[in-house]
């Protein structure tokens, strides 16, 4: 009788704990649900409240489950955990060392490596980074002292808080911020940082009835003191050859309205401007522009064919040189957007580190290289693609998914499908709650300084007291032999 009495009790008070633990679990559930719910630095927690928990609980213990399971540190596209994470750190301005060795190999064939000097650039003698005119011969020539900027990206592929967060974030960071062919949203103006006005196929923004430039929308453009150049799209290098593609479901009331399209509707651009059929085109269309706006106007294309640009320097040559585009911004095929046919993405045009060289000669060549500045583009995400971009002649870089993660996206891969997890690239407002523009563009602003900082880091370990006095003989590109050469071996035409 006594054991069944101790048992009995011992069934109680075990039922009365498991009872005690349901209910803290339940009021801890409550507790981290308003917890989430209320905060706004993380947005999948905030948009998935509890359960977006598991997310940062798997990604801290994920270096140990990708030793056994999952891809290692180098091996994911179209950007791998390693280049993420330096861009997470960088964001957040929180310690970007590394520990026991890199992960990077260095005998496979394309790897880039930059040549240290016996001599590195003593900290008394670094040099602040040079400021450069983009058009000289413009009313209002635009200069600025930043190297990295911030790609094209739509109000519409992008959520308003995203774009909010990326103005304040450039103006913080002093670089501009290129709109994206979606027109010129309020929200772009909200940080009050320099713009950069693109005109795509569809001329959203500027366009009358016809889908023709319209001047007095030009100026009201350009009347705005934020808008300090104005940037011809041609093609973009995730779908050279189709125009813009922004589905049905992103058109809300607002995006409809500044683009000047119905609502709901498929907003497709042309796969090229109807008003281009030659090269003596698209330099009329440059110098209407920068007529009508007083403002550095140039183009931005990636490049397939090359026989045009030859041609295009043959009738600028005819015209003069004031005639050229200001820059010209070359886009990688391997640039990204938020939807792009497959085959287009994955098969057409050339990548930058082959175009690149291309264009800098031909403007070598042409005597042209002064006058049109070049900005590269392309998954420059990182210092060192950026180090080698301007050691291959590049002026300036831009880039739109580098800012893209330091606005919090993890590449779901879901930007075309208006579910974005993180809220950037959806108009779902549940979503975006979870993005707060304030908190954001202190990262973007971060993630831009510190940027230039470690850039700065490889060009004073190269013995040069700026980076854009980089060149080809500061680096160094593996053979499919696993030994190296140097890039001026390549690219000894190029002296910038």
């Amino acid at each position: 009788m006594s054991e069944l009495n101790w048992f009995m009790w011992g069934l109680d008070l075990f039922s009365g704990l498991f009872l005690i633990v349901i209910g803290l679990a339940v009021l801890a559930v409550i507790y981290m649900y308003i917890a989430d719910k209320m905060q706004t630095k993380q947005a999948v927690r905030h948009n998935y409240p509890v359960i977006g928990r598991f997310r940062y609980l798997f990604e801290k213990q994920g270096e140990f489950f990708r030793q056994y399971f999952f891809a290692q540190d180098r091996e994911e596209l179209p950007f791998n955990r390693a280049e993420r994470s330096w861009v997470y750190r960088a964001a957040k301005n929180v310690d970007r060392t590394i520990a026991f060795g890199s992960t990077r190999p260095l005998d496979t064939a394309g790897t880039i490596m930059f040549m240290n000097t016996a001599f590195p650039t003593q900290d008394e003698d670094i040099t602040p980074i040079h400021p450069l005119t983009i058009g000289t011969h413009c009313r209002q020539p635009y200069t600025t002292q930043a190297i990295c900027h911030i790609s094209a990206m739509s109000f519409g592929a992008l959520s308003r808080p995203a774009i909010t967060a990326l103005s304040h974030g450039a103006a913080q960071a002093g670089c501009w911020l290129n709109t994206g062919e979606g027109g010129l949203s309020p929200y772009h103006l909200k940080g009050g940082c320099d713009l950069v006005f693109q005109i795509g196929t569809a001329k959203y923004g500027v366009r009358n009835e016809q889908g023709h430039l319209d001047d007095e929308k030009l100026k009201a453009i350009a009347i705005h003191p934020e808008v300090k150049m104005f940037e011809i799209k041609m093609s973009q290098g995730a779908k050279p050859g189709k125009g813009g593609i922004l589905p049905g479901i992103k058109v809300t009331a607002e995006i409809a309205h500044i683009r000047g399209i119905p609502e709901g509707h498929d907003s497709i651009s042309p796969n090229g401007h109807i008003e281009f059929k030659s090269v003596n085109d698209i330099l009329d269309m440059v110098e209407r522009v920068r007529e009508v706006t007083g403002k550095p106007t140039g183009i931005k294309a990636v490049l397939g064919d090359v026989h045009w640009l030859e041609d295009l320097c043959d009738e600028i040559e005819r015209r003069g040189e004031d005639s050229a585009p200001d820059f010209f911004t070359l886009d990688s095929a391997d640039g990204g957007t938020g939807a792009a046919p497959q085959p287009l993405m994955d098969y057409v045009g050339l990548p930058l580190k082959e175009s690149l060289p291309i264009l800098v000669n031909i403007l070598i060549q042409r005597g042209l290289r002064k006058r049109i500045k070049v900005i590269a583009s392309g998954k420059l995400i990182v210092p060192s693609r950026i180090a080698w971009a301007l050691a291959l002649g590049a002026d300036f870089i831009a880039s739109a998914r580098g800012n893209m993660f330091a606005l919090g996206c993890i590449q779901a891969l879901q930007c075309n499908k208006d579910t974005c997890p993180t809220g950037i690239t959806t108009h779902n407002p549940k979503l975006q709650q979870g993005l707060n523009p304030r908190d954001k563009s202190t990262r973007v602003a971060s993630y831009n300084h510190n940027l230039h900082h470690d850039l700065g880091l490889i060009a004073h370990s190269c013995g040069v007291t700026e980076p854009r006095q980089l060149k080809p003989s500061h680096v160094r590109i593996v053979l499919d032999s696993g030994l190296s050469i140097s890039l001026d071996k390549f690219y000894s035409h190029m002296d910038k």
